[in-house]
């Protein structure tokens, strides 16, 4: 018995050190396109299974703790409850006037952010943070606060950003940008602004004057990592995948994001913790185990999906009955944003396609793997389609 614990153990350990290598790749070998919910070598167990994965985001029965992806923070869950639907609210409604204000500055930032050519995924991360500037911080901040968050792009959230500065530098980084976003925080309660002017504004306002001001700071940062990057990479996924199939020329925009979000959803884990034993398509779950939730592999299970490996856009001019398809999570903690960035990632890619000539280039394979799936790194290059007609 001993010996085959020894060896339970081993393997495990083995598929630990697997999964922290690749986990989409691990995962995605476990899967094999049979399973629903399985017992990871890593420890973990794994859902693929649309229906699974409803219910244990959606959390119908209490089996799970309750969390949020997007307001956890280093010492714990933001909340309560209220303040979380509160700032998910007056953030989308914020982002949606500026949205509204500014749709006629979009061509001109594509033509001079992406034209001729640009650098991906960043280039799609920069532009967002261009086009939403003003909502990130309103333009009265401090000048310091300007550069902090620019600091805070450029370090956390560009894809491979981490890896560039070496560990003590991000800590001290880190230190000072969240004191300078502490001191905001502490002026902004003092000023008591009747309406939010930004979403630092937003997470003030909805956390109240009682909220841990380091607390505040960290939704602050999770609208960064949510916009610039979270948007900015579902961009790069829609501009790779359209460059790289020339034959789904003529598709709607809405198509094509939809099926680039399918295929490769850039929130594509979500990590859960039963507050209780229960059992998950069979398999028993006990406050011991992480559960996974694994989106990229319930939009492709080919039990609900047809080629659901191959990006096939028109598949979206009847949209699939099965819900098998949730690329802003599901149930009470869906993306506050969801349609707001659907509709900024639909204008630009009617832009691009329709506006301008796009040929890739790929100089990375693969998605880079974080908390959230960045495209691999590719240039752009656009041509105007005015500039160069086509021959007849």
């Amino acid at each position: 018995m001993a010996r085959l614990a020894d060896d339970k153990g081993a393997r495990q350990r083995r598929g630990a050190a697997a999964y922290r290598h690749d986990p989409l790749r691990f995962l995605a070998a476990e899967f094999e396109g049979t399973r629903d919910v399985w017992r990871s070598a890593s420890g973990r167990l794994c859902v693929a299974g649309p229906q699974v994965a409803r219910d244990v985001l959606g959390n119908r029965q209490g089996a799970f703790r309750e969390t949020s992806d997007f307001f956890h923070t280093r010492t714990g869950v933001f909340g309560p409850r209220a303040a979380q639907i509160a700032i998910g609210r007056a953030a989308r409604d914020l982002v949606r006037r500026h949205l509204d204000a500014h749709r006629a500055d979009l061509p001109r930032l594509v033509g001079t952010r992406l034209a001729p050519t640009s650098t991906w995924p960043d280039a799609g991360n920069l532009l967002i943070r261009e086009h939403l500037r003003d909502v990130l911080l309103c333009p009265d901040s401090p000048a310091e606060l300007h550069a902090v968050v620019d600091g805070i792009i450029a370090r956390a959230v560009l894809a491979g950003a981490r890896e560039h500065h070496a560990v003590l530098s991000r800590l001290r980084f880190r230190h000072r940008a969240m004191s300078a976003l502490g001191r905001e925080v502490q002026a902004r309660r003092s000023a008591r602004a009747a309406e939010p002017r930004d979403l630092l504004d937003v997470a003030v306002i909805g956390g109240g004057p009682a909220a841990d001001p380091g607390q505040v700071a960290e939704v602050y940062l999770s609208f960064l990592f949510a916009t610039v990057g979270s948007i900015g990479f579902a961009l790069g996924w829609a501009v790779q995948l359209t460059g790289t199939h020339p034959d789904t020329a003529g598709n709607e925009p809405a198509w094509i994001v939809r099926e680039a979000l399918r295929l490769w959803p850039v929130a594509w884990l979500f990590a859960r913790t039963p507050s209780r034993a229960h059992t998950l398509a069979g398999i028993t779950a006990d406050p011991r185990d992480e559960v996974n939730v694994c989106l990229y592999l319930v939009h492709r299970h080919p039990q609900h999906w047809e080629r659901p490996d191959e990006f096939v856009p028109r598949r979206w001019a009847a949209p699939p009955r099965d819900a098998a398809y949730m690329p802003f999570g599901f149930g009470p903690h869906t993306c506050a944003g969801a349609t707001v960035t659907m509709t900024l990632l639909e204008d630009l890619i009617r832009i691009i396609t329709r506006d301008w000539h796009l040929s890739i280039t790929a100089s990375g394979s693969g998605p880079q793997l974080g908390p959230a799936l960045a495209p691999p790194r590719f240039t752009a290059e656009l041509h105007h389609r005015a500039a160069a007609p086509e021959r007849r």
